[in-house]
């Protein structure tokens, strides 16, 4: 079975970032993905310090990093780039949790910029191996385009859910033997 796990780098409640990835995942489970998401607002995840191994949740959040045949990060802008929450995740992780992971992206933003913010992440990824898609979603005022939970923009809909569709494709081609195990399993 294909594993797709988001992150989600928001810390607020009600966050847009962690509405958009719940559609996403929708989609992939969809697709035929088993998911899981990681919100790191709700994990005890101390400031990285690199003379220190294991610290809180860090094992059990790059493990599943690492198991996982793709990855959707999301996160809201902040000052034109990716969240501390994030990043401060990303700091924990190297190659061995990413290389040959697909991972897609997601940055929504209160204003209209958020292409900052995809380039950071799509380079930080990068640096660590991951297979970024070409596909990437940015949400322009987010506050727009949710009307509580409910997105209303089928636009924004339809290329979270194409998303999720490159995403798992890209597993899958990364991952044949986790395509085979799933079509077996129906």
């Amino acid at each position: 079975m294909t594993r797709i796990v988001a992150i989600c780098g928001s810390r607020r409640e009600g966050s847009y970032t962690r509405k958009s990835l719940e559609i996403v995942l929708d989609a992939a489970r969809d697709a035929g993905a088993e998911t899981t998401m990681v919100d790191l607002g709700d994990v005890d995840l101390p400031l990285f310090h690199p003379d220190k191994d294991e610290q809180g949740e860090s094992e059990r959040l790059t493990r599943l990093v690492r198991k996982a045949d793709g990855v959707i990060i999301g996160s809201p802008v902040y000052h034109g780039s990716y969240s501390s929450t994030f990043r401060n995740f990303h700091d924990y992780c190297s190659k061995d949790e990413y290389e040959d992971t697909a991972v897609g992206l997601v940055a929504t933003a209160g204003g209209g910029s958020y292409g900052g913010a995809l380039e950071h992440m799509r380079s930080t990824i990068r640096g660590v191996h991951g297979h970024v898609v070409p596909e990437q979603v940015g949400v322009r005022g987010a506050y727009n385009v949710y009307e509580g939970d409910e997105l209303t923009d089928e636009d924004v809909r339809r290329r979270l859910v194409s998303l999720a569709e490159s995403v798992v494709a890209e597993a899958r081609r990364l991952h044949p033997e986790a395509a085979q195990t799933a079509r077996a399993d129906d």
